[in-house]
């Protein structure tokens, strides 16, 4: 008995030293908390009438033409629909920080501060390929968090973040970072902070703190199959963040850099194949005509291991650092050209408009089974993507396409290497796949071309 006695007493204590171990957040929450602010948004929808469009079924099914034809017609009405989200005030004359589409599209926008207070905010500017936005209040003498440096944390480390899911203001919520510089299929060039803080809707725009009480970072998306937490969280590095504040403050708007290649990354197989000593860097496989690449020398083939003296270890690292690159900026570049070390001068470019431009003539069709609306491209559609062939996105259901990340405007240049140049090619194509084969699905976005990757439905 004395025995059993003595294991137990060590199980307890042992238990109360891991408790003793676990980090406690009470000062971050009582010192950070007041500055999280709730976002609420407003958006006005003007309803022409006519007979309803019965979202509940799809305009194949027969009922959807009986009802369309011989159900009773709708009076032209005005209705908003409401959105929440959170946001942190970084200055004490007001301004706050959230996510883009938190506030896109907004007719008004509320800001309910942690004292239960009140304000119609203004929108500064909104930066939708960063997933940022500044808002402005008219108050004073506001507290403010503590910017804070997401280079110094570390895989592994407690972060926390704070923020108003479903609703439920000042909801605290802790974790562990898992992975930093996070590239995401629909994000080119923001280095994602992944942790399994819990983050759900009406989290977006909020805080993530680190231990000391400092933000590191915007809460943004999740990756999630039901649409709620599943342990897979993003948040922008607070330092992208203040940059495109900066820019926001001083121009309303935000210009990035461009060089006008498409690149891919460098396998041992590649590396071995052009003489390099190890796989890194960006193999450019096009350069697009009269662009800054171009015009400095640069060829399909040549292989980026540096631009203005940052290093390019892996292909997904340029565009973020030509982004974050002035346009105007004259840069050296290093390139691995037939088994010798180059240096290139280049001018940096501005990047484009992010998406291509929607047109509400163009006859939309739709692809089962990827879940996409598409459109063929119009004339003026083929100069902005300087294409003779492409399909835009013009819409998604919720299918394989949607959470791969293929998004609203882009243009489908081509399926598995195959160009695509209509509707009915690229069903043809798709119909030649069996249910869960994987594809490639090559798409032109904000003047880059990306490889997205799906199973088809």
């Amino acid at each position: 008995m004395t025995r059993i006695y003595a294991i137990i007493i060590s199980f307890f204590l042992a238990v109360q030293a891991h408790a003793q171990n676990l980090p406690d957040f009470t000062q971050i929450v009582e010192k950070e908390g007041p500055a999280v602010v709730n976002i609420s948004t407003t958006h006005v929808v003007h309803d022409s009438g006519g007979f309803p469009n019965m979202p509940g079924l799809s305009p194949d099914d027969p009922f959807y033409q009986f009802f369309r034809h011989f159900g009773p017609p709708q009076a032209p009405r005005d209705y908003e629909t409401r959105s929440l989200g959170s946001g942190f005030i970084i200055s004490a004359d007001g301004y706050i920080l959230t996510n883009a589409h938190v506030v896109d599209s907004a007719d008004e926008v509320m800001v309910k501060l942690n004292d239960r207070r009140q304000f119609k905010a203004k929108v500064i500017g909104e930066d939708k390929r960063s997933d940022v936005a500044l808002l402005k209040i008219k108050a004073g003498k506001l507290p403010v968090v503590t910017i804070g440096e997401p280079s110094r944390l570390k895989v592994g480390q407690w972060v926390v973040a704070i923020g108003s899911p479903f609703g439920f203001d000042n909801t605290v919520t802790a974790g562990i970072v898992s992975a930093k510089g996070r590239a995401l299929p629909q994000e080119n060039y923001v280095p994602f902070i992944q942790t399994d803080v819990a983050i759900n809707p009406g989290n977006s725009g909020g805080p993530l703190f680190n231990m000391d009480g400092q933000v590191v970072g915007i809460n943004s998306q999740i990756y999630s199959r039901t649409g709620g937490f599943m342990g897979l969280s993003f948040s922008i590095p607070i330092d992208v963040a203040m940059n495109v504040v900066e820019q926001l403050k001083s121009t309303g708007h935000v210009t990035r850099g461009r060089m006008g290649v498409v690149i891919q990354g460098v396998s041992r197989e590649l590396a071995d194949s052009f003489g390099l000593s190890e796989p890194k860097g960006a193999l450019i496989s096009k350069v697009e005509k009269g662009g800054p690449a171009e015009q400095a020398g640069l060829q399909p083939s040549d292989i980026i291991l540096k631009f203005d003296g940052k290093a390019i270890g892996e292909s997904r690292d340029l565009p973020k650092i030509v982004a974050a690159t002035k346009p105007g900026k004259r840069v050296e570049v290093e390139i691995w050209r037939k088994g010798k070390l180059v240096e290139v001068p280049l001018v940096v470019g501005e990047l484009p408009a992010d998406k291509v431009a929607m047109t509400e003539s163009a006859e939309q069709k739709k692809s089962d089974r990827l879940g996409l609306y598409l459109s063929e491209l119009t004339s003026d559609q083929k100069k902005q993507v300087q294409s003779d062939h492409g399909l835009v996105v013009t819409g998604l259901d919720d299918g394989p396409a949607a959470q791969a990340g293929v998004a609203r405007g882009d243009v489908i240049l081509a399926l598995n290497n195959q160009d695509i140049a209509s509707v009915d090619q690229f069903e043809k194509i798709l119909a030649k796949f069996p249910k869960g084969k994987a594809i490639a699905l090559l798409i032109w976005r904000g003047g880059n071309s990306i490889f997205v990757t799906m199973k088809v439905g």
